[in-house]
């Protein structure tokens, strides 16, 4: 982490998304058929949830696995949902870098985190706590 008051570069880039995260998901809340109205928004340049949850989760899963980051799922500004794929999805690209390289393991985050996401947003998603 950086000393002196600067920023940390990763902290910055996670505010960053996570920032276009919640103003994509808050954009249309207060709207019929937007994010808060339902899956099935009519609007073409509204992005589906779980791709969001792949784009954090594949960010902060990279963030790991090159040992760039420390703290807890909360100051990562993910849900304890996306926390597990995340854990779940550095445990596999550590063994598939150790195998085949860091490209193996980069594809490999890419893959697992939008299949983890999907799956969980299939399995009913994050439920009324902000914890999950």
């Amino acid at each position: 982490m950086a000393t002196g008051g600067a920023p940390w570069p990763g902290a910055v880039l996670g505010l960053a998304l996570l920032t276009g995260v919640l103003a994509t998901g808050c954009a249309e809340s207060g709207t019929t058929g937007g994010a808060a109205g339902g899956r099935n928004s009519s609007s073409p340049s509204a992005t589906p949830p779980e791709e969001l949850c792949a784009k954090v989760v594949a960010y902060w899963s990279r963030e790991t696995l090159d040992g760039d980051t420390s703290g807890d799922y909360q100051s990562m500004g993910l849900s304890n949902g996306q926390y597990e794929i995340l854990r779940q999805v550095v445990d596999a690209a550590r063994a598939e870098k150790k195998r085949d390289g860091t490209d193996a393991a980069e594809r490999l985050i890419d893959r697992r985190a939008r299949a983890g996401c999907a799956e969980w947003y299939r399995a009913g998603g994050p439920g009324a706590g902000p914890w999950q």
